[in-house]
């Protein structure tokens, strides 16, 4: 544990009889496969070297308190009382629900003092609720002495917590991705079937860049909920035609016989060629062709922006520096859109001067400073207590 932490876990907490044991949790970026997994399409998530780390002790009694170094809301949880969810616990709720759903399935633990940090930023869109979720729950099953090998079965208690005790409507893919992550490669889920496998992504002498555009989320969720309602909308209009598995399965001949707006055709279309990257993307990975990859980065946002229109001004800004910065092979949104993040494929050489030039290039089209962190595909959750 770096001394900084642990003085501020100290400052906190005070000394104590047991063991402190740290975990980490890391943020999500979808590589590629964007607004189709409710449509059960494939998508391309990896988990990145950004997270949040959770510092641990357990205590004698059964008080569960919690501290952010990012956040004042200090959270007080008692195991002996029912764990419901509470506005006034702010982002004390995720892990809530995460512990609350361990009780329900008898796993046995003690109270603790958690001290979160992160190096996350928020509203950006790299799941930091899903990071927080799957963080709690890894971090009291070992420190109850469960087994945690079971990744699968954690990410789908995270989204269960979050669907129904936060009261997000969220699907499996940032769950999956925090707990499956793993070094070097994307993981690649099938929202339908949630079977999954992975892809190497070796990116030699690039690396990723995730451009911060410094502007949460705005209208993300309402034409979220918008985008849903036009595709099913698209599902109706196909009647006995309409694939089982989900739009993306539709043929493009269907849409044009069957769907005659011209905005819902834009949508199918989106889908249907999102998942035809997807598939794309895993076959020029596995051949290194990293040219190829980066330029399907691009049409997936041109896809994004033109026929989904879930952009916005200031990642369509940003996206359109990066294409002409240096050394970028490809660039796109990733996330929900309306702000939060973008990624871009970077010659590593070439990365002081990218961002210098994205910099410029984004303060003059948007009056807003951005953020940039060069990360790679890396592990899920884990324990990063050192032994010994």
């Amino acid at each position: 544990m770096p001394p900084f932490l642990a003085q501020e876990f100290v400052h906190l907490y005070g000394t104590g009889d047991h063991e402190v044991r740290s975990f980490f949790a890391p943020g999500r970026a979808n590589l590629i496969g964007e607004h189709i997994d409710y449509n059960g399409g494939l998508v391309m998530p990896a988990a990145v070297t950004l997270g949040i780390t959770a510092t641990c002790r357990l205590r004698s009694d059964r008080l569960i308190r919690l501290h952010s170094s990012d956040d004042a809301l200090a959270v007080q949880i008692d195991l002996d009382r029912p764990i419901e969810p509470d506005p006034a616990r702010g982002w004390g709720n995720y892990p809530a629900g995460v512990l609350r759903e361990l009780l329900l399935q008898e796993v046995n633990f003690m109270g603790a003092d958690v001290l979160f940090t992160t190096t996350l930023p928020q509203g950006a869109g790299l799941s930091s609720s899903a990071a927080m979720e799957v963080l709690t729950a890894f971090s009291f099953l070992a420190l109850a002495g469960a087994p945690t090998n079971d990744l699968k079965a954690i990410a789908l208690l995270c989204q269960k917590v979050e669907n129904q005790f936060v009261g997000v409507n969220c699907g499996i893919m940032d769950q999956f991705a925090v707990a499956l992550g793993r070094e070097n490669c994307a993981l690649l889920l099938d929202c339908e079937s949630q079977d999954y496998h992975y892809v190497p992504v070796a990116l030699g002498a690039h690396a990723l860049v995730i451009m911060n555009t410094s502007r949460q989320r705005q209208l993300a969720g309402s034409k979220y909920n918008e985008r849903r309602a036009e595709c099913d909308a698209v599902l109706r209009l196909l009647g006995t035609d309409a694939p089982r598995n989900g739009l993306v399965h539709a043929p493009w001949e269907s849409i044009l016989s069957h769907v005659s707006d011209p905005v819902l055709r834009r949508r199918a279309r989106h889908v249907i060629s999102e998942q035809a990257r997807v598939e794309q993307a895993c076959r020029v990975l596995a051949a290194g062709d990293l040219a190829a990859f980066g330029r399907l980065l691009t049409e997936s946002h041109a896809s994004l922006r033109d026929d989904y229109e879930v952009t916005g001004p200031h990642l369509d800004a940003i996206v359109c520096a990066a294409l002409q910065a240096p050394g970028c092979l490809g660039a796109r949104m990733t996330g929900a859109g309306f702000g939060g993040c973008a990624i871009a494929l970077v010659e590593q050489v070439e990365i002081p001067d990218f961002t210098s030039s994205v910099r410029s290039a984004y303060l003059a089209a948007t009056g807003l400073e951005p953020a940039f962190y060069v990360t790679h595909a890396a592990d899920g959750v884990h324990e990063t207590t050192r032994k010994g």
